[in-house]
């Protein structure tokens, strides 16, 4: 479960990042000011900061400095208007990313979510049920035989093997494959990649054994997997 530290002064805002970041299978850790965020910060481990550039005793530059000095994790900054001087001024600091204020909550998932892939330290070999994708080189095999799948189908695969332990929701696949298409996918275009993948990945796609249903809440990994 990925970790995110929020740094967020108003309090309703911070509430329902937090509400919106918890239903996505995230834990969040939140800091109301400057100095609450840079005592926090120094006591925990995260994998991704989500910065406010105005905070009551001082500005979320302080804060991204602390971070990137500290610990190698994406930050993404939360402005209140479309100020290109902060903006470049938090991408020149090292930021990942920022989002403008009011944000739509699908868009910043998405931000995150990219950021964090930027970041990931997944195993260059990933193996379950005769099944073997190499992310280093993009190649995807079953059985020794090679698979070819689209950009998207490709995309699909590699965050429900990022998450091999966890239930992925139907609503963090539709954020991701968005994200990965640069268009809004539905969710009968999900159901369809899914059956899409399957065919190609699973020896019996009737009765899958790689890509499980969770009915009511979305999709997990099956069987034994390793990574190399």
């Amino acid at each position: 479960m990925k970790r995110i530290f929020l740094v967020e002064d108003d309090q309703e805002i911070a509430k329902n990042l937090a509400r919106l970041l918890q239903t996505e299978g995230f834990t969040i850790t939140h800091a109301p000011t400057q100095k609450d965020a840079i005592s926090m910060f120094a006591a925990g481990k995260f994998d991704l900061a989500l910065v406010d550039i105005s905070l009551p005793d001082g500005n979320g530059f302080a804060v991204c400095t602390e971070i990137k000095q500290t610990q190698d994790i994406p930050v993404v900054f939360l402005t209140a208007s479309d100020d290109e001087a902060s903006v470049v001024t938090g991408l020149n600091m090292g930021a990942d990313d920022y989002v403008t204020k009011p944000f739509r909550p699908r868009e910043l998932v998405a931000r995150i979510n990219s950021a964090l892939r930027k970041y990931s330290t997944a195993p260059a070999v990933f193996k379950i049920d005769g099944l073997s994708v190499d992310t280093a080189s993009g190649i995807v095999t079953k059985d020794g035989e090679e698979v070819f799948l689209s950009a998207l189908e490709y995309r699909l695969l590699l965050v429900l093997i990022g998450n091999p332990r966890g239930i992925i929701t139907r609503d963090r696949l539709l954020n991701e494959l968005w994200d990965a298409a640069g268009e809004f996918v539905n969710d009968n275009t999900l159901t369809v990649y899914i059956k899409r993948l399957r065919e190609k990945i699973e020896r019996d796609p009737a009765n899958p054994r790689i890509i499980r249903t969770v009915r009511g809440t979305g999709y997990r990994l099956g069987g034994n997997h390793v990574s190399e």
